[in-house]
């Protein structure tokens, strides 16, 4: 891989090389950067906390693109949380074509993967790990872990979870909270944190079934007390708080989800007033943008380190006293935060969020061992060439995404529908133009345990009406009400959208299979990762089948797969896909 100085000099300003950047010194070459030079950070305080947020099990390392289209309500569009492309880059003022643009944009995306290589992969966070507690000490380091961990990858789908609890505790993992965690059913998740070394911690699931002994108790311990540094830190879990909504109820019946800041104030106050602690931490899966909204209704919390919107933040966001931090996704960041905190308040902090430039960081060997160990029972079926793609396959954007056409594609050509529904989730992989695609891939972005597609009937006004409910839920202008994951992609079908109007008149010229929907016809709907196929009828269940099969023989059927890059959502209120806060063009 070939750099040239100019490279360099990005590569310097991400990893804060702040002699090298401000011309202090004489700049070194790429070859003689060193692991002192990479970790190079204004250590602070007495203790400091590292932090991860929605690997989705990616344990090995991977391309993934940031999006090219994230809108929501004009109140946040452009906002942290909200930010892309060059919007994104403005904000955070990053140079074009360098290493942080590409691990945090879209811009340039398959021409700078090519030059500085794959993200993330556990055996490469542990160098950078094991450099900062040696660094500080292993009495003085916390690794927080803010959840969607365990699921997105066929080898923890294949082994119920237990290889990522194990590349947990091969990294270190001290407290989590969880989401998709919870959609290997209760008694699983029960028998995976059996299997961790950390802690699993929620304030805010409690017991709802009034048969079970755990009715109205809370199902995990709400918070934790750790000393480190001489600091007593209290954490407290949060879990995802619409869990039981966005993922079917089967898995966690009996258990009750919800934001609950009347008892997370209460929490803070115990630790503050009753514990006494020094610092006061939550540990959140709400998201960027509602984390945002619950400093500004729950006073005393230090520090949230968010999760489940998968936002790379590289500077903190302040709110009433209380500073937001958020880690990226699919390993690709390990934040770092040192806190200067003592006798019962925070003096200082300092953070700096850290790619993983798995080319560039080396490899722990035992991490490499692990990690072989955990693909070995599979690697036959996980390595399989399927086909290769002619242009780029990605996953994340507010409305479409190639990787997700594939499976529309796939998922007509095979249940022969009028319209198709894939769930807009956030978490898969991206795969370069002109690559092979393998099994491994396809369960990358499908590797859930809820896989089958259903194919069923729909009246149109029935369509038309679910549409309208997903749009609000996506866009509404309180992040209170957004329950995660961007808009359903849809295959056959074509709509406009004016996501400034009011809930029910958003979407218009909503068009299937090229007409205009007739809400009266009934329509043929094929549908994955949800519960559609209960609003239908007449369900074919000769048809029902997992979506990765169904993936997998439709690439091996075309064998060159060229989805295009045109999606099929006209967005009627801004001009482009990253617009800036304020405005309704770029």
């Amino acid at each position: 891989m070939e750099i040239t100085r100019r490279d360099f000099m990005h590569i310097a300003a991400i990893f804060g090389l702040g002699a090298v950047a401000s011309g202090c010194t004489t700049p070194k070459t790429v070859d003689q950067i060193s692991l002192s030079d990479i970790y190079d950070f204004k250590a602070t305080g007495n203790f400091t906390l590292m932090h991860i947020c929605d690997l989705h099990a990616h344990i090995k390392p991977l391309y993934w693109r940031e999006p090219s289209t994230l809108i929501s309500a004009p109140n946040l569009v452009g906002t942290p949380g909200f930010l892309c492309g060059e919007s994104f880059a403005n904000h955070y003022g990053l140079e074009p074509s360098s290493l942080d643009a590409y691990f945090d944009t879209y811009m340039d995306f398959d021409a700078l993967a090519r030059k500085f290589g794959k993200m993330g992969g556990v055996a490469h966070i542990k160098t950078l790990t094991n450099r900062i507690i040696k660094e500080r000490g292993k009495e003085n380091v916390l690794f927080l872990d803010s959840g969607d961990t365990w699921q997105g990858t066929g080898v923890a789908l294949k082994s119920d979870g237990e290889a990522i609890v194990k590349a947990q505790n091969y990294l270190g993992i001290d407290t989590m909270v969880g989401h998709w965690e919870f959609t290997y059913g209760k008694k699983r998740v029960k028998e995976l944190i059996e299997m961790l070394d950390a802690k699993f911690i929620s304030q805010n699931v409690v017991g709802d079934d009034p048969f079970a002994d755990e009715y109205e108790e809370l199902i995990f311990e709400p918070y934790t007390i750790e000393e480190k540094g001489g600091a007593k830190i209290g954490i407290i879990g949060q879990s995802f708080p619409f869990t039981s909504t966005a993922n079917p109820k089967e898995f966690t019946e009996g258990w009750s989800f919800g934001l609950r800041l009347e008892t997370l104030q209460e929490y803070v106050n115990e630790l503050r007033n009753e514990k006494k602690v020094d610092c006061v931490v939550v540990l959140s899966h709400d998201g960027f943008s509602v984390d945002q909204e619950v400093a500004r209704q729950v006073n005393g919390i230090d520090f949230i380190l968010s999760g489940h919107t998968h936002d790379p933040s590289p500077t903190p966001i302040t709110i009433n006293d209380t500073v937001i931090v958020i880690a990226g996704s699919h390993g690709k960041y390990i934040g770092r935060l040192d806190i200067d905190a003592k006798d019962g308040k925070v003096n200082g902090y300092e953070y700096k969020l850290i790619p993983i430039a798995s080319n560039m960081i080396p490899a722990d060997p035992k991490g490499v061992k692990l990690v072989n160990d955990l693909y070995a029972p599979y690697d036959k079926e996980f390595n399989e060439v399927l086909g290769q793609t002619k242009g780029m396959l990605y996953k994340r954007d507010t409305f479409f995404s190639t990787f997700d056409q594939l499976i529309n594609d796939a998922v007509m050509d095979e249940m022969k529908c009028d319209i198709s529904f894939t769930p807009g989730y956030r978490w898969g992989t991206t795969i370069l133009a002109g690559d092979d695609i393998l099994m491994d891939h396809v369960y990358e972005m499908c590797a859930i345990t809820y896989p089958n597609v259903y194919t069923f009937e729909l009246k149109g006004a029935k369509i038309a009406t679910l549409l309208e409910d997903i749009a609000d839920n996506v866009f509404n202008s309180n992040p209170l009400y957004q329950q995660g994951g961007d808009m359903s992609r849809l295959g056959g079908a074509t709509y406009s959208i004016a996501v400034a109007n009011k809930a029910g008149e958003r979407i218009s010229k909503l068009k299937i299979g090229g007409e205009p929907i007739d809400l009266d016809k009934t329509y043929k709907v094929s549908s994955w990762g949800g519960n559609l196929q209960k609003a239908g009828e007449n369900l074919q269940e000769d048809k029902i089948r997992p979506v990765y099969y169904v993936v997998r023989d439709y690439i091996k059927r075309e064998k060159i797969v060229d989805v295009s890059n045109k999606g099929n959502v006209t967005l009627l209120d801004y001009s482009c896909g990253c617009p800036k806060k304020g405005s309704r063009g770029c």
